[in-house]
């Protein structure tokens, strides 16, 4: 029980309402709770009527109320009004399969005291985390890594995990930073019993990009599909019974979902926006006028470079090297709004889906592709003669590369010029495209697809699950905050994703079938607005008011002293960067977040030498 108790102790922020235990010998299960439906009656963890089967949820469903007529009218008898409940019922009908029928974000255990088995379960496209760890004494299992450092997981790191966070800024399904911890992959379930065994099964497949479809017989047809389903989306998200509002940013995405919520909502919006001092940052103005025009109860937040004194609690939070920048400002909006609601609606997930970024325009158009082969090839004789620090050099080894995917790579990730000199060569990944296919063999289409659907895909399978919704996840639960993404309904997705290529990007833009559907609804500048990003201005704040953090710790005898990076190499890309000759943010903050997260995690390893490896 006092294991129990700790591992629910270490992620207190995730659920500060209320706290419950249930003991059946060989299992035990912990559950801290964020009161969001049924608040009074919806403690955990939840029996069926007779107690063969007890469950533990951190998330939501949607389809829940849905789901409980159908169980009723089957002689299910329920004791609260909580979507928990339905979880335990479903799977008595169905098993595993129950899984297959909810409509949300989850990840959620079952004790099937029966068969003496535990059943774990994930959303679709990985919205809530599910870590776990098979060691002696059997299967542990919890929301964050630091429930399973309570039960003493060894601390030896995984260096191909960490070898890849030096190319994507974060660790991919299933690996972590520990080699003894895994994830269970968005879209799966698995079972474990006491004879030992673990079974996995994927239940649900990110779609294949469309080039095209024979679904719609006009795009017109198409858009009127996008604008219900995404109205349904946003519908369903608004059940709560606590205060509930929307993040703000001024884009495409997000003010969509606020427009959609006041038209749905008998009560003004409570918005919430965060902005910068630095003009190329700022979408507050743009906010505002989506808040204006919907009449919301609006706030808003200025973020200071002096708020980054926060890095060390994001580090912890995260609990394994994480180096997306867009943390600062998710992390300072959520202990923001947190201060007047317990839910928000955001906007992510409409780039992955509806093709916004400006890299898939790219590999939609072709650009790089209509470059012959022989003028590729001498692009990489120069590009190997110049020096790391001349100018063009990265973007001419890119250019070299032999296949269209290999280039997105190198354009879009950390350039294998740089890591090959910034790192030792024991921390490099395999100069070949062969890793890829190896390590991404669920995350890549096969080759004969074309490009944009292979990046699509990718990105949606990949990124989205391994970088951006734990970025979402980890800043807002740090602060108690729930958020919702109605683009990221898995029906939405499948609808969007399958769309063709050419309605999705035309004249220059992508997401343009999604501007067609919501774009009305819209002031006309903020169409027009160049997207900006979810990003802080590190460049500038690392050549000011950070300068002194950045150094100390990146040229500190300890970070050198690990045997991952090049110590002259590294003091020139932050000479280049604070000279104002290159923008090196990205790769100094990558580095930043991992020194910071070692400090952290020091008290858990007593010998950081397990670094170092043949």
């Amino acid at each position: 029980m006092d294991r129990i108790r700790a591992m629910c102790g270490v992620i207190r922020h995730r659920g500060p309402d209320d706290e419950g235990f249930h003991l059946d010998g060989a299992c035990a299960l912990g559950v801290r709770r964020l009161s969001i439906i049924d608040v009074a009656g919806g403690h955990q963890p939840i029996s069926n009527e007779d107690g063969s089967a007890w469950v533990v949820l951190n998330g939501e469903i949607y389809n829940h109320c849905e789901l409980r007529a159908d169980l009723l009218r089957r002689g299910h008898r329920f004791l609260t009004k909580t979507d928990t409940e339905v979880l335990v019922h479903l799977y008595e009908e169905e098993g595993a399969a129950a899984i297959g029928r909810l409509r949300g974000m989850f990840a959620y255990a079952i004790w099937d005291a029966r068969r003496r088995e535990l059943f774990l379960g994930r959303d679709r496209v990985g919205k809530k985390p599910l870590y776990y760890a098979v060691l002696e004494q059997g299967l542990f299992f919890g929301s964050e890594i630091s429930c399973l450092r309570e039960v003493g997981v060894p601390s030896e790191i995984d260096a191909e995990a960490l070898k890849l966070y030096f190319q994507f800024n974060y660790i991919p399904d299933p690996r972590t930073i520990l080699k003894a911890v895994r994830k269970l992959p968005a879209g799966h379930w698995m079972t474990y019993d006491l004879a030992g065994r673990l079974r996995q099964k994927r239940y649900w497949t990110f779609p294949t990009p469309a080039v095209n479809t024979n679904v719609f017989q006009t795009e017109e047809e198409a858009i009127e599909k996008v604008r219900a389903k995404f109205d349904e989306a946003v519908r369903i998200r608004m059940m709560a019974d606590v205060p509930l509002g929307a993040f703000l940013s001024g884009g495409l995405d997000s003010s969509s979902v606020v427009s959609s919520m006041a038209r749905q909502s008998v009560a003004p919006v409570a918005t919430f926006s965060a902005g910068f001092d630095v003009d190329e940052f700022n979408e507050l103005p743009y906010a505002g006028q989506v808040a204006r025009e919907y009449r919301t109860e609006h706030h808003e937040v200025l973020v200071r470079s002096d708020m980054v004194t926060l890095i060390p609690q994001m580090a912890s939070h995260f609990g394994e090297p994480f180096g997306d920048s867009a943390s600062i400002l998710t992390y300072i909006l959520s202990k923001f709004a947190a201060g007047y609601v317990k839910v928000v609606l955001s906007g992510d997930g409409g780039d992955e889906i509806f093709a916004g970024y400006d890299s898939f325009l790219a590999a939609w158009e072709g650009r790089l592709d209509r470059i012959p082969r022989g003028l590729r090839r001498y692009a990489a004789k120069v590009g190997e003669w110049l020096p790391y620090f001349g100018y063009g050099k990265n973007f001419l080894r890119a250019l070299s590369r032999p296949t269209a995917l290999e280039r997105y790579f190198e354009f879009n990730y950390a350039p294998y010029a740089l890591r090959e000199r910034l790192l030792e060569p024991d921390w490099m990944l395999p100069a070949d495209a062969g890793f890829l296919r190896r390590t991404f063999a669920q995350c890549l289409l096969p080759e004969n697809a074309d490009l944009l659907s292979q990046i699509m895909y990718f990105e949606g399978t990949a990124n989205l699950t391994s970088g951006m919704l734990v970025r979402v996840d980890r800043m807002s639960m740090a602060a108690s905050l729930e958020v919702r993404c109605p683009l990221l309904d898995h029906e939405l997705v499948e609808l969007a994703v399958g769309l063709p290529h050419h309605w999705k990007i035309s004249a220059g833009k992508g997401k343009q079938i999604l501007r067609k559907a919501l774009g009305p609804r819209l002031p006309v500048e903020l169409l027009k607005q160049h997207k900006k990003g979810f990003a802080a201005p590190l460049a500038k704040w690392f050549r000011s008011e950070l300068r002194e953090l950045l150094w100390d710790h990146l040229t500190s005898a300890q970070f050198l002293g690990r045997g991952i990076v090049s110590g002259s190499f590294l003091r020139r890309l932050m000479e280049e960067h604070q000279s104002g000759r290159r923008d090196n943010e990205q790769w100094l903050w990558s580095l930043l977040m991992l020194e910071t997260w070692f400090l952290e995690n020091e008290r858990f390893s007593n010998d950081t030498s397990a670094l170092r490896h043949s």
